[in-house]
């Protein structure tokens, strides 16, 4: 692998690093925007899940906008729009401006996940074409790595700096994805056309030219050989309407795509993302302990995306795919059984403790034990009311629940590492193997759509699911929702590994 290509893979998609950051990012700030701008179930589901709204949207026509005009263009718009929501949303002063701030950054994130990995396999050989498109999922779990960090040390250092208070932090933490949004934008002017976009306009000569600068003479000249040929000359310029993605022809790889958009998100990933300090809050482990193990978990995702990078040209599509979906669906039923066998219980001595005045008539709270979540959390809801309760989650979890937490955390580690290595990276390498020259662009922006409101409806809906069903239950759907995603797999998934982009369309297509 050559450092021209990686350099443009990686640059290409640094937009998955801003998704990454954004999304990570967003669970430190609830704990500070919600009881500020007294936001309830659903307005906290929909400041997180906003950014996913729009980009759904701007999948759905991204794909399809680059066909015409060129993948590169659109990228630096991209760019532009994620230092835009960046800035604007640490600026915010209500519940409208936060949420259409990150409706900006949606419409960026949205458009740069359909288009990077499009952009990358349209400029790899089939040889290096898995670890390639691999490389914007590292992206995405770098940049919620560095968000996981950055949440833990505002989190650290606040109120220990002059200028960080309870009042402000969240806006800082905002406001430094701006830095890798700038560089983002800067690096990308560097970045050449597509070669295979350039021949659908019938620009082949420098296409070629594109080529050569990346692999020289004899690769490019091997390259530029099976794009022409797979290429139809009287398609060049023709426009491509949506209906066409239901002709009988390409309906198998449609379904496969959809099936991979769907249960990527259907499990509950972005849900444990968005919200991780929360959902380790349920642990009881503590609000420092929680900003400490979103660390962890990013870190894990990391270094489990490397392994997929490594291997995923090696082992194939198919057998990551399916041992990952086994491990998943393992990893969110011990969830469930862990958070199923706590208890809670809030004792006189931690009514001291936690110096909770309205609790001094308790009608009947304190000392009661809990077997579920939901009862325990509503009853101390309805005394200290909701505001007081989402500022002191942490701190009461941590005193009145009694939990197997070692249990529930390898339990959500697992889930993380397996879907690093298996749904995270294999679902973008398929989408951009799958599908004719022409029709990328606009089958990845429709995958893409249903992939996105996927993730938005999960996470508008999981706060209302821990508060109304409760953690035990919220897992086990997910767990059961990934059993069935992996019967689907066994059935129906193909195996793309080592074969060129042309290959692939003659075998699933054509053929």
């Amino acid at each position: 692998m050559n450092n021209k290509v990686l350099f443009l893979s990686f640059t290409v998609s640094l937009g998955g690093f801003l998704f990454g950051f954004d999304a990570g990012i967003i669970s430190g700030v609830m704990n500070f925007v919600g009881p500020e701008f007294e936001l309830n179930e659903v307005q906290t589901g929909w400041v997180v899940s906003s950014p996913s709204f729009a980009a759904m949207i701007a999948m759905l026509i991204a794909g399809k906008l680059s066909d015409n005009i060129g993948r590169k263009k659109i990228l630096i718009g991209v760019a532009f729009l994620y230092s835009l929501s960046a800035i604007t949303s640490a600026l915010s002063y209500s519940y409208e401006t936060l949420y259409i701030s990150r409706m900006i950054g949606g419409v960026a994130f949205g458009t740069a996940l359909v288009l990077a990995p499009i952009y990358i396999s349209e400029i790899s050989t089939a040889k290096i074409r898995g670890r390639l498109v691999s490389i914007q999922q590292l992206n995405i779990v770098l940049g919620f790595f560095a968000a996981f960090l950055s949440n833990y040390l505002f989190n650290e250092f606040n109120t220990k700096l002059e200028f960080l208070n309870d009042l402000n932090v969240w806006r800082y933490m905002l406001g430094v994805e701006s830095i890798p949004a700038l560089v983002y934008f800067i690096t990308l002017f560097f970045v050449p056309e597509s070669p295979r976009w350039l021949v659908t306009k019938g620009l082949n000569k420098e296409s070629a030219e594109t080529l050569e600068k990346i692999y020289g003479n004899e690769i490019a000249k091997k390259e530029i050989k099976e794009i022409e040929k797979s290429i139809d000359e009287k398609s060049v310029d023709k426009k491509v309407p949506l209906s066409v993605l239901l002709k009988p022809s390409l309906r198998f790889v449609m379904i496969v795509g959809l099936t991979l958009g769907i249960v990527q998100q259907i499990t509950g990933i972005n849900a444990i993302y968005f919200y991780a300090t929360s959902i380790f809050k349920q642990t009881g482990i503590g609000t420092d302990a929680a900003f400490l193990s979103g660390v962890f978990l990013s870190l894990t995702t990391v270094l489990f995306t490397i392994i997929a990078i490594r291997i995923i040209d090696k082992v194939g599509r198919r057998p990551l795919l399916i041992t990952g979906m086994i491990g998943i669906s393992l990893s969110l039923l011990i969830c469930s059984y862990g958070f199923g066998k706590a208890e809670y219980q809030l004792k006189s001595s931690d009514v001291v403790k936690l110096n909770i005045l309205e609790l001094s008539n308790p009608n009947n709270v304190v000392d009661k034990i809990y077997y579920d979540d939901v009862s325990f959390k509503n009853d101390i809801r309805n005394l200290i009311g909701t505001n007081e309760f989402s500022k002191r989650e942490g701190e009461i979890l941590e005193l009145s629940i009694r939990i197997n937490s070692i249990l529930v955390l390898l339990g959500i580690i697992g889930f993380i590492a397996c879907f690093a290595f298996s749904l995270g990276p294999v679902m973008w390498v398929m989408l951009s193997e799958l599908f004719p020259n022409m029709y990328r662009g606009l089958a990845i922006g429709v995958i893409g759509f249903v992939n996105s409101f996927t993730s938005w409806f999960i996470q508008q809906v999981f706060p209302w699911e821990l508060s109304n069903l409760g953690a035990s239950i919220t897992f086990l759907i997910y767990g059961l929702i990934a059993v069935i995603g992996l019967i689907i797999f066994i059935k129906i998934l193909p195996e793309t590994k080592g074969k060129s982009l042309e290959q692939i369309e003659f075998e699933l297509i054509k053929k």
